[in-house]
């Protein structure tokens, strides 16, 4: 199947294209520049110049695949609410009739459920989502009749020495010798390896299901603390409690979605596509896998 993917020059979109081109299909990726074409020509996708503003490359792209994966997103850019809107419109506009849409999104679509497990059919809105504009991209591209959508909400993203959120707490510890959390810390996330999570790309790009909203999470839950202090003993550091106020004057708006807590239920990831997480455990990859190794 030839496969036009975004991203695959970043963490998660690079691992998704290499499992793609690993299960024999043809995979095409944006490129936006001279380092990126050559990190997704290392990963045998041809590169196509261009970048999330190029809505007509997006669109030609879109038009020449049987299907499309969008994993790119910055969520540090304030204005990537409305390339997103344009980047789903341009891909959506030249797919053809029967084609196949995987959109990532997140487990922050959902709202704070303080502990209590959510599965694809609790409510999500952009009022209650600390990345309203991945609720609203998941209602694009589930609103698009001509093409089979299926939304995958990541929990944290962990593995190969990668995630930004991971990687900051690591670099806290080394820098600053202290690992920060807020509060008690005891409010637990789910979390997924990053090639469990490609591996179930894979398996949503070869199954035709329109319309489907999918969980990507293992059966782990691990606390915020528990995290910030295997972090902080990587790095000889300390964690350290921090109250709200502080979380937010130290790291901004990243300290109160680290006080939520709605674990994922990933079920009918399992039921729909087979598919079986079998990764080692966040805690396990931070202290003997990837980021001990890095």
């Amino acid at each position: 199947m030839r496969i036009f993917i975004t991203g695959a020059s970043g963490y998660v979109g690079a691992v998704v294209a290499e499992h793609l081109v690993r299960a024999g299909h043809e995979v095409v990726a944006l490129a936006r520049s001279d380092k990126a074409r050559e990190r997704v020509e290392g990963l045998g996708a041809k590169a196509v110049p261009g970048g999330l503003r190029d809505l007509d490359v997006l669109r030609g792209a879109a038009a020449a695949a049987q299907a499309v994966v969008h994993t790119a997103v910055d969520y540090a850019d304030p204005d990537m609410g409305e390339i997103e809107r344009d980047t789903l419109a341009a891909l959506l506009d030249g797919m053809n009739e029967g084609g196949r849409f995987v959109y990532t999104s997140t487990g922050l679509v959902y709202p704070d459920r303080q502990g209590a497990t959510v599965d694809e059919d609790h409510p999500v809105a952009p009022e209650t989502s600390p990345q309203p504009y991945k609720v609203l991209g998941e209602r694009q591209v589930l609103a698009a009749g001509h093409v089979a959508g299926t939304v995958i909400r990541a929990a944290l993203v962990y593995g190969r020495g990668g995630s930004g959120l991971l990687q900051g707490l690591i670099a806290a510890g080394r820098h600053g010798g202290m690992v920060p959390y807020i509060g008690d810390g005891a409010n637990a996330w789910s979390s997924v390896h990053v090639d469990d999570l490609a591996a179930l790309y894979v398996a949503a790009v070869e199954h035709r299901d329109a319309g489907t909203v999918v969980n990507a999470a293992s059966a782990e839950r691990t606390s915020i603390r528990r995290i910030a202090e295997t972090a902080a003993g990587l790095t000889g550091a300390r964690a350290v409690s921090l109250t709200l106020e502080q979380g937010i004057a130290a790291m901004g708006p990243l300290a109160a979605t680290l006080t939520r807590s709605s674990p994922m239920d990933a079920s009918r990831a399992r039921r729909l596509f087979g598919w079986a997480p079998e990764r080692p455990g966040l805690i396990e990859e931070l202290t003997t896998g990837s980021y001990a190794q890095s």
